[in-house]
């Protein structure tokens, strides 16, 4: 009896997943039962004649197969051992002279976000690949900030090699946290890389977030090869894909606001705090701001677990809009819950950039299910997430400066340049303006402080209301891609 429970609790899944995707919309409606038809049809057609067949059916014997998860991983961390070194190389290359300033500072840059860019895509795009489940992918995230937070204590330890005047210990201290972060990404990459062929070679191993393992054969969509399309023919998905444009309109106004607060946070601190708060309370604040969103993330991830991503995102921006709403209410004359909201701001806003990975792994899943692919684009939609959300990045500093010149008549770039924060010199001098130009100033930046988050919060409250990727829905599209894995591996067997 107990036998035969389990070999019917298979075939109730199997029933179960093939009626959740009748109701997941555009491609959905298909089913994983016609999928499977369909699989099964081309199957006895190819080995009609002969060998063939064998070789359509199992990827790693045709050319042109697609790489099977275990190897995209392998991929995905070889490629994380080449450009995280030359990721600290090229950070290395900012403090250490070997060309004329203006020409060393624009190849540097471009250096030092390329490498980034990379290094951050295929980061992200392990989480995908790595595990499948919600429960899996948060804790995933879980070390992740931990070991974040822990790698930002850098921020601090660089304030005792600082000096203005001699960069010589300062450079030292940029050579030792390069090599140190160069080793760190061979390493673990190394230990990754080994985990996982371990993990390949121990039998009844649970397979990593695999669409089928060697059952990486195609799922059709009008009997054409769902791996075989064109860019513009992916972009045509996309934008099709309702949940991905929804949260594509949220994450740009969420990239906004991340790098409006890390733009603006010093020039905050100078014209709203200088006369509460000494230098050393200025330089801590700024420095707690690179490791707070990562211990923060501690905190709201088991809370992902418990109520979800999507509750968790939307509760956090229900907290910035009442938080804004209420310092708006105070007034700028209350410096300890000025300085409370500033920090808070920062911190909640980075942190919710952080959790929205998670989302971003949940779109893949469902771009797999939806459009039948052979494999999971993962790397390919947070790349596009990316690219669509740049232009909140560039946006930011520009529509934050135009704002407070045209409330204030106060001009960033043709006013005399204010003193860092976290610098060896005390708070500096107003350099002698009209009377009534440092109050008006100092308003603007209230406003600006307090205005920019409101219109934020209520932005994505809107767009994020609309994002239906979560609940049942999500469930279903999990379950799913489960059985189509599951459905692939099985086919494999027969053949």
């Amino acid at each position: 009896m107990a036998a035969t429970a389990s070999a019917r609790a298979p075939a109730e899944e199997r029933v179960s997943g093939a009626a959740q995707s009748q109701s997941l919309g555009r491609g959905g409606g298909r089913g994983w039962r016609s999928s499977r038809r369909r699989a099964r049809r081309r199957t006895g057609w190819h080995l009609a004649r002969g060998s063939r067949g064998i070789r359509l059916r199992l990827p790693q014997l045709r050319s042109g197969a697609g790489l099977s998860s275990r190897a995209v991983v392998l991929a995905r961390v070889r490629a994380l051992g080449w450009h995280g070194p030359l990721l600290a190389l090229s950070f290395l290359a900012f403090w250490v002279p070997w060309a004329p300033a203006g020409l060393q500072f624009l190849l540097c840059l471009c250096l030092y976000d390329g490498f980034l860019t990379l290094v951050d895509l295929h980061h992200h795009a392990l989480l995908a690949d790595l595990a499948l489940s919600a429960h899996d992918r948060t804790h995933l995230n879980f070390y992740c900030s931990l070991f974040s937070a822990a790698g930002s204590l850098s921020v601090f330890a660089s304030y005792a090699f600082w000096n203005k005047e001699d960069f010589s210990s300062f450079r030292a201290f940029c050579v030792a946290l390069a090599a140190c972060s160069g080793l760190g990404f061979v390493g673990a990459t190394r230990l990754l890389r080994r985990r996982v062929e371990a993990a390949g070679r121990e039998p009844g191993c649970p397979s990593l977030a695999v669409d089928g393992g060697l059952g990486e054969e195609e799922l059709l969509v009008g009997g054409k090869e769902a791996g075989s399309i064109t860019l513009s023919q992916y972009l045509r998905q996309l934008a099709r894909h309702r949940n991905f444009l929804w949260f594509v309109g949220m994450d740009l106004v969420q990239v906004f606001h991340c790098h409006f607060n890390s733009n603006f946070f010093p020039l905050f601190l100078e014209h709203l705090l200088s006369d509460h708060i000494s230098l050393s309370t200025g330089s801590f604040l700024l420095g707690i701001s690179y490791v707070a969103p990562h211990l923060n993330n501690l905190y709201f991830l088991p809370l992902c677990r418990r109520w979800g991503v999507y509750a968790v995102v939307r509760g956090l921006f229900l907290l910035k809009l009442g938080l804004s709403l209420l310092m708006l209410l105070a007034g700028p004359d209350h410096p300890g819950l000025l300085c409370l909201f500033i920090a808070s701001n920062r911190v909640f806003t980075e942190g919710t950039c952080k959790l929205l990975t998670l989302v971003v792994t949940d779109l893949v899943d469902e771009d797999l299910v939806l459009n039948h692919r052979k494999q999971a684009a993962s790397a390919l939609l947070f790349g596009m997430v990316a690219l669509v959300t740049k232009p909140g990045q560039t946006f930011a500093p520009l529509l934050g400066t135009w704002l407070l010149c045209f409330y204030t008549g106060h001009d960033l770039f043709q006013q005399p340049p204010l003193t860092p924060v976290g610098s060896a010199q005390p708070w500096p001098e107003p350099p002698a303006p009209p009377p009534a130009q440092a109050p008006a100033l100092r308003q603007g930046c209230f406003y600006l402080l307090v205005l920019v988050p409101i219109t934020c919060a209520l932005l994505q409250l809107f767009t994020w209301s609309q994002f239906t990727l979560h609940g049942r829905r999500l469930h279903m599209v999990k379950a799913q891609r489960q059985n189509l894995a599951r459905a692939q591996t099985l086919d494999v067997k027969t053949v």
